[in-house]
């Protein structure tokens, strides 16, 4: 599902139109980047939280060329399933 199917889907369950619906999800996508920005925590019970972890700086590879390269410390959000939802996909029938 992407961000447009997502809103699609609101607007009906909700039955709302697609701008009130596209205004609804562009409004809690920006909290959660507003405030993963601010390095908060965001929590969302059933589904997992968000939050920003710190990557010391190391030596990586350029791809292309093999070269040996200092990639930079960093922040990057990371996403922790929550065991609601990890149980409810371990449970979903699998094409094996």
């Amino acid at each position: 599902m992407n961000k447009s199917q997502l809103i699609e889907a609101l607007a009906k369950e909700e039955d709302l139109t697609i701008k009130k619906a596209e205004s609804v999800i562009n409004t809690v996508f920006k909290t959660i980047e507003d405030s993963l920005a601010q390095e908060e925590r965001v929590e969302i019970r059933g589904l997992g939280s968000f939050k920003v972890k710190d990557y010391n700086s190391y030596l990586g590879r350029n791809p292309k060329t093999g070269q040996v390269i200092q990639v930079r410390r960093k922040k990057l959000p990371f996403f922790k399933v929550g065991k609601e939802l990890k149980e409810r996909v371990d449970k979903m029938p699998s094409d094996y």
